[in-house]
């Protein structure tokens, strides 16, 4: 006799007919239907290969995971520590002829995660309600502050296509030149500031050209160094593991932040600008990720599955 799951399924198969199938036919289709394998695609990467379960192995030969859980973003005037783990990942096709390497994003659209960094200060440290001159937008600063949600945390969200993201494993492996670039966009949030607040756009984005090598920025700073970390050769050569690497710039220009505050921002964006310093020129920002890059072949992902 068939199962009950092995019925649901031939409901779901065929809407509207099962209550009318003819009983040794619908024998033929259930016990066909119960012999069909799982589905491929809940397959999943097994082992060390579990991190590239978003990898899109179907058009990549190279699948990429970076865990960062530590590093900092300066803007200017303002510091803000990168405490909560931030993950970027997705595929790499690597042109045979050219050796030129094309990012592909995460199967599952997050190449990089809206990760919440908390800004030191809060909507204290970047907006005085005393400086702002309308009075209805003051008295709502100063009533989001008597509620305590003085909070505000910075999320950096890709402002382009992850095909528009430049990747060099060479780069990154030989500690020179751009290993990892990514064009964002940063969010403010803080139920006061809305949702539109912004350093950056799609059309303007901030670009950070990591490297795992030193930079060579603008004064007033001056040249930091990264580096590819301890590298691990695994699962016979079909997975590279960097523990320790850190990705550096300091040379990148910031805009001005845009949108904060809703209907008000004409009035609230300068005084957020004016207070972390924005825009800023490079050569006064870094941006600093700590963590953990794994590069596997995509083939090897697939044969974990």
């Amino acid at each position: 006799m068939p199962s009950g799951r092995s019925s649901a399924r031939a409901a779901r198969a065929f809407p509207g007919r099962a209550a009318r199938c003819v009983p040794r036919v619908c024998l033929v289709v259930l016990g066909a239907l119960a012999l069909l394998p799982a589905s491929s695609a809940l397959a999943k990467p097994k082992g060390p290969f579990e991190v590239f379960s978003q990898c899109p192995t179907a058009t990549a030969t190279t699948c990429f995971y970076l865990s960062s859980t530590g590093g900092e973003l300066i803007l200017h005037k303002v510091t803000i520590p990168y405490t909560k783990t931030v993950t970027i990942q997705g595929g790499i096709k690597r042109n045979a002829e050219t050796g030129a390497e094309t990012f592909i994003g995460a199967l599952n659209g997050e190449t990089l995660s809206k990760t919440p960094q908390i800004l030191p200060g809060g909507l204290l440290g970047i907006l005085g309600c005393r400086e702002i001159g309308n009075p209805l937008e003051k008295a709502a600063c100063e009533a989001e502050i008597e509620s305590g949600q003085t909070g505000v945390t910075v999320i950096a969200e890709l402002a382009k296509p992850a095909s528009e993201i430049g990747i060099s494993k060479v780069n990154f492996f030989k500690e020179e030149g751009v290993a990892l670039q990514l064009p964002v966009k940063l969010k403010l949030e803080n139920p006061f500031l809305g949702s539109s607040c912004y350093i950056g756009s799609s059309s303007s984005p901030v670009v950070w050209p990591l490297t795992t090598g030193t930079t060579k920025p603008m004064l007033p700073n001056k040249p930091i160094k990264g580096t590819k970390g301890t590298v691990e050769i695994l699962e016979g050569g079909k997975l590279e593991k960097a523990v320790g690497a850190s990705l550096v710039e300091n040379n990148f220009s910031a805009p001005g932040a845009t949108g904060c505050g809703g209907i008000y921002s004409p009035l609230i964006d300068p005084i957020i600008n004016a207070k972390i310093g924005l825009p800023a020129a490079a050569g006064t920002n870094t941006m600093i990720l700590n963590g953990t890059v794994e590069f596997a072949s995509a083939k090897g992902v697939i044969e974990s599955e």
